[in-house]
C-alpha cells in the first residue's frame, strides 16, 4: 500500500492502544467516584416508564459508558435491588446517554485554521493542560479528588491516541486497494456483521464509533459504509451485557436479553428504511467526518426510542420468552462480582448481607436462649440449621470482600471491608454460642437434668442481658448509631459481672447439696456461652466505632472510656440495676 508501511502500522496499533486504554481510566474513574450516587438514583426508580428513560440515559450520561451502566443494572436485578420490570426503560435511556462521547470526539473534527478561538474548541488543543491538571492533582499525597485526575488524564491520553490514528491512516487517502476494501463494507450485512465484531472485542461503542470518527478525520469514508457499521457498532457493545449475564439469576439474564432484543430490532428496522430510501438521500454519497457520524448515531437512537419506546412492554415479554421461567434465585445473589468495578457499591451490598447474617444471629440466639424454659425438637433442628447458614454466610462474605479488598479501593472503601472481615467471624462466633446454648438445652432435656429454682431465675436474667446486648449490636450496626455503640461496653461489664456472681452461687450451691455435679456443668457450660457472647458483642461494637470514626483505635477508646467517663459508669450502674441478681 503506497505510503502506508510497518512504521504507520505501529503507529496505528499504538495511537489506538492510547485511544482504549483513555477511554478505559476516564470511564472506570467516573465509575469509581460516582457509582455509588448513580446506585442511589437507580434505587429511588419510580414506575414511570419515561423517567426510567430519563434516568437511565443521565446515569450513562454520568458514567460515560452504556455497557457500565447496563452490567450495574444487571448487577441490581441480579441482587434484587431492581426488578426486571423497572430495568427495561432505563436500559432503553441507556442507549440514549452513550451519545455524549461521540460529540465530545466530534469536536476533533473542528479545524478552523484561521481562527484561534475555534481551535481552541479541538479537544485535542486542550487536553494536554487537562493532562497536566490531572498530574498535579494525584501527585498531590493527601487529595481526596484522585479520581478527578485520573478523569483527566484519561480524556488527554484518548484524545492522543485518536490523533494518532488519525495520522498513521493518514496515507491510506491516496490507496486504490483500501478504496475499494472501503466499498465492501457499504453492503449492509458486511457493514454490520464488521460493526458489531470490533465492538464485541473491544466491548465499547462509544470507543468503536471514537475509531471511526478518528478514521473519517483522515481517509475518505462516505456515508453508504459509515451507516451500516455504525448499527452493527450498536448490536456489538451487547456483548458486555451478554457476558455479565453469565452466572446471574433469570431476571438478570433478560436484561441483558432485553438490550440485545432492542439493538437487534432498532438496527433491522432502521435497515429496511435505509435500503428503501438511501438512493433518495444524496448526503450519504459525501464523505463522512466526526461530527456527521455522531449526528448519524443520534439520529438512529432517536429512531429506536421512537419506534420502540412505546411497546416497552412487549419487549419485556420477549426477554421473558427468551430466558424462560427457571429455579428459585440464590439468596446470595447481593454478593455479586458485577460490582467490584464500583468498590463503593460492592461494599454497600456486603453491607446488606451482613445485616442479614446478624439478623440470622440474633434469631438463633432469642431462640436458644427460649428452649431453656421450653424445650422444642424443631426449635433446636432450626437452630442447627441457622448456625449452618451462618458458617456458609461468613464463607460467602469473606471470600467476596478478600477479592473485593484485591480491586483498586479508596481509603473509606478499604476500611470498611477490612472492619466486615472483622464483623463476620464475631457475629458468626455468636452463632456457635448459640447452638452451644440450644444443645445445653436439648441435652437438660433428654437427661432429664433438674436445675434449682434459683439457677434457673439466674439464667433468665443472665439470659435477658445477652439478649439485650445482641439487640443493641444489630440496630447500632444497621443504623449506623454510636450513640447505641457506646451502650454495649456498659452492658458487658455487667454480663462478665453476672458470670462471676453466677458461678459463685453455683459453688455454694454445690457445697450445700442444692444442685447436682451434673446439673452444675450445663449450668457452667451455658453462663460461660453467655459472657463469650457479650466479649463478641464488644468487638462488633468497636467496629462500628472504627467505621464511623477512623481517628482512634475503637479498643483504645473503650480502655479510655471505662477508666474515666461519667456517662459509661451512669450506664453501667444503670444496667447493673435492672439485672441484678444476689450473691449467695
Amino acid at each position: 500500500m503506497g505510503g502506508f508501511g510497518i512504521l504507520q502500522i505501529l503507529e496505528l496499533i499504538g495511537g489506538l492502544a492510547f485511544f482504549l486504554y483513555g477511554m478505559r481510566v476516564m470511564s472506570d474513574a467516573l465509575e469509581k467516584s460516582q457509582g455509588s450516587k448513580m446506585k442511589s438514583i437507580l434505587e429511588k426508580l419510580t414506575s414511570s416508564p419515561f423517567k426510567g428513560l430519563l434516568l437511565g440515559a443521565a446515569v450513562t450520561a454520568v458514567m460515560q459508558s452504556s455497557s457500565a451502566t447496563t452490567v450495574m443494572i444487571i448487577g441490581f436485578v441480579n441482587s434484587g435491588i431492581m426488578t426486571f420490570s423497572q430495568s427495561v426503560c432505563v436500559i432503553i435511556g441507556a442507549n440514549v446517554g452513550a451519545l455524549i462521547t461521540n460529540w465530545i470526539l466530534s469536536l476533533t473534527g473542528i479545524s478552523g485554521s484561521g481562527n484561534i478561538f475555534m481551535q481552541l474548541l479541538n479537544p485535542t488543543a486542550f487536553s494536554p493542560i487537562l493532562a497536566l491538571i490531572g498530574v498535579v492533582i494525584l501527585m498531590k499525597k493527601k487529595s481526596r479528588k484522585k479520581d478527578l485526575g485520573l478523569m483527566l488524564i484519561g480524556f488527554a491520553v484518548l484524545m492522543f491516541g485518536m490523533q494518532t490514528m488519525s495520522d498513521a491512516v493518514a496515507p491510506l487517502k491516496d490507496n486504490e486497494t483500501f478504496k475499494n476494501l472501503l466499498v465492501l463494507f457499504q453492503n449492509p450485512l458486511l457493514g454490520i456483521l464488521v460493526g458489531t465484531l470490533v465492538t464485541a472485542v473491544i466491548q465499547s461503542s462509544s470507543a468503536s464509533i471514537g475509531i471511526l470518527q478518528a478514521l473519517s478525520m483522515s481517509i475518505p469514508i462516505n456515508y453508504f459504509t459509515v451507516v451500516p457499521i455504525v448499527l452493527g457498532q450498536n448490536i456489538g457493545t451487547c456483548i458486555t451485557a451478554i457476558l455479565s449475564g453469565i452466572g446471574a439469576n433469570k431476571s438478570a439474564k433478560r436484561v441483558a436479553a432485553l438490550h440485545l432484543s432492542y439493538n437487534v430490532i432498532g438496527a433491522a428496522v432502521f435497515m429496511l428504511f435505509y435500503v428503501f430510501l438511501k438512493n433518495y438521500i444524496g448526503v450519504l454519497s459525501t464523505n463522512a467526518n466526526p461530527f456527521g457520524i455522531a449526528l448519524f448515531n443520534t439520529i438512529f437512537k432517536a429512531f429506536q426510542v421512537l419506534i420502540l419506546f412505546p411497546f416497552y412492554k412487549q419487549l419485556e415479554k420477549l426477554a421473558c420468552r427468551i430466558i424462560p421461567e427457571g429455579k428459585e434465585d440464590d439468596e446470595f445473589n447481593l454478593l455479586d462480582e458485577r460490582f467490584f468495578d464500583s468498590p463503593s457499591l460492592a461494599v454497600s451490598q456486603a453491607r446488606e448481607v451482613t445485616i442479614k447474617m446478624f439478623l440470622k444471629a440474633q434469631d438463633m440466639l432469642k431462640k436458644s436462649i427460649d428452649l431453656l424454659e421450653n424445650y422444642s425438637n424443631e426449635e433446636f433442628d432450626y437452630i442447627v440449621e441457622g448456625e449452618n447458614k451462618t458458617d456458609m454466610y461468613e464463607d460467602k462474605l469473606g471470600s467476596y470482600l478478600i477479592k473485593l479488598t484485591q480491586h483498586n479501593m479508596n481509603v473509606d472503601d478499604s476500611r470498611q471491608a477490612t472492619e466486615f472481615l472483622h464483623l463476620i467471624g464475631d457475629i458468626e462466633r455468636i452463632g456457635d454460642h448459640a447452638l452451644n446454648i440450644a444443645q445445653a438445652a436439648q441435652e437438660i432435656n433428654d437427661k432429664k437434668i433438674a436445675l434449682s429454682d434459683d439457677a434457673l431465675t439466674e439464667l433468665k436474667t443472665m439470659g435477658a442481658a445477652v439478649d439485650e446486648i445482641i439487640t443493641l449490636s444489630v440496630d447500632a450496626f444497621n443504623g449506623n448509631n454510636m450513640d447505641l455503640a457506646l451502650q454495649i461496653e456498659p452492658l458487658e461489664q455487667v454480663v462478665d459481672r453476672l458470670k462471676i456472681i453466677l458461678k459463685n452461687n453455683h459453688i455454694e450451691r454445690l457445697k450445700k447439696g442444692g444442685c447436682s455435679v451434673e446439673a452444675g456443668f450445663v449450668f457452667s457450660d451455658i453462663i460461660n456461652n453467655f459472657e463469650r457472647i457479650g466479649d463478641h458483642c464488644s468487638n462488633i461494637a468497636v467496629s462500628i466505632l472504627q467505621l464511623k470514626n477512623d481517628s482512634y483505635s475503637g479498643h483504645e477508646f473503650m480502655n479510655s472510656m471505662k477508666s474515666n467517663n461519667t456517662s459509661f459508669t451512669e450506664k453501667y450502674e444503670a444496667y447493673k440495676k435492672k439485672y441484678n441478681v444476689a450473691k449467695a
